[in-house]
């Protein structure tokens, strides 16, 4: 009897370790997005949408493509879409104001039921460090209305490790601005998923680089599961790049010029285009897990750094070799079309 046992709970934890990752995809509105959904929705185990926002005032606006609702629910395809907030004053009005959460919260349960969701996501960034505490409080009580009526709630949360700011003031800025309100631990409490952005390590804010480097990646996944479980964490995957270059400097009222070097988002289908337009060769970086290019064009070097289908399936064997519910990927329509050719159909 006791061998019996141990082969059952043998046979559980290998079932635990080859379990097929969760593949979660965002989509916005673009042609593109919506094409790459209804072309391989068979593959997607949930959609998170860009439907909804909310105010400072609790007044929820935004609603379905009634084209990717229909296919979703053709498809067996659970849809949880975002609410989202990038109003740092805005929120702190909100977060004060049990009126407004109400307000919110109603109108969450109301287009739940109107649209047959499976819950919703939160995505609430550039929140100041401060209103943590206002953020796990909103969260909790938004949860538990959720919950009540058969209903999830997930929260996107910005990378936080370590856990402080660095030396320098982009290190403040950062923590201040986009990553100290994020106490993964309260927050793990209250959701039913997590799914940490671990993507825009670089951006037009910083020199060029990974949109998400290895050492990057897995430090912050290492810091987040010292509070949250494996089995409610979702890691961030990027389907899209930066590309780096120089635009003509800035000038102020007084004449002064500034130099203006910045970055675009750019798909996969668009880098590739590029680097055939100007001979860029794409290169395999050993240390960050990721591919790059640069070209030459009117004598100043350009660089993108992008996901390709082998950046993609080093991060995704990572969610299967850590055991974590999935991956969380921004965002449709912008991914290597290979990608596909790693992920099994579940529907």
């Amino acid at each position: 009897m006791r061998r019996l046992t141990l082969l059952v709970a043998l046979l559980l934890l290998c079932g635990a370790a080859n379990a097929k990752p969760a593949a979660l995809f965002y989509l916005t509105d673009s042609p593109e997005g919506i094409r790459s959904f209804l072309a391989h929705a068979s593959k997607i185990d949930i959609l998170v949408p860009t439907w909804y926002q909310v105010d400072e005032n609790g007044l929820v606006s935004g609603g379905p493509n009634m084209t990717v609702l229909a296919a979703a629910k053709a498809k067996g395809v659970p849809v949880m879409p975002i609410l989202a907030m990038f109003n740092k004053k805005g929120f702190h009005t909100l977060a004060g104001n049990a009126e407004a959460q109400l307000r919110m919260n109603n109108a969450l349960l109301r287009e739940a039921k109107l649209h047959g969701y499976s819950g919703f996501q939160f995505d609430l960034e550039n929140v100041d460090y401060l209103d943590s505490a206002g953020l796990n409080d909103l969260t909790a009580h938004t949860a538990q209305q959720l919950h009540a009526a058969g209903l999830q709630l997930s929260i996107a949360t910005v990378p936080n490790a370590p856990g402080y700011p660095g030396q320098g003031g982009f290190s403040k800025w950062i923590f201040t601005d986009w990553r100290g309100a994020y106490d993964l631990a309260a927050l793990a409490k209250s959701v039913d998923l997590i799914c940490l952005m671990t993507y825009d390590q670089n951006t037009r804010w910083t020199m060029p680089g990974p949109v998400a480097g290895w050492g990057w990646t897995v430090e912050n996944l290492n810091y987040a599961l010292k509070v949250v479980p494996k089995e409610k964490l979702s890691l961030g995957i990027p389907l899209y790049g930066y590309h780096w270059y120089t635009k003509a400097p800035t000038v102020d009222k007084d004449g002064t010029e500034h130099p203006n070097v910045t970055a675009d988002y750019i798909s996969t289908p668009d880098v590739l285009r590029l680097a055939t337009d100007y001979n860029g060769k794409p290169q395999w970086d050993a240390e960050d897990h990721n591919v790059f290019l640069f070209f030459y064009r009117d004598q100043l070097r350009e660089w993108i750094f992008y996901t390709d289908k082998r950046t993609f399936q080093d991060r995704y064997n990572l969610v299967k070799e850590r055991g974590l519910q999935g991956f969380c990927s921004w965002v449709l329509g912008t991914e290597d079309p290979e990608i596909w050719n790693l992920l099994p159909d579940v529907h």
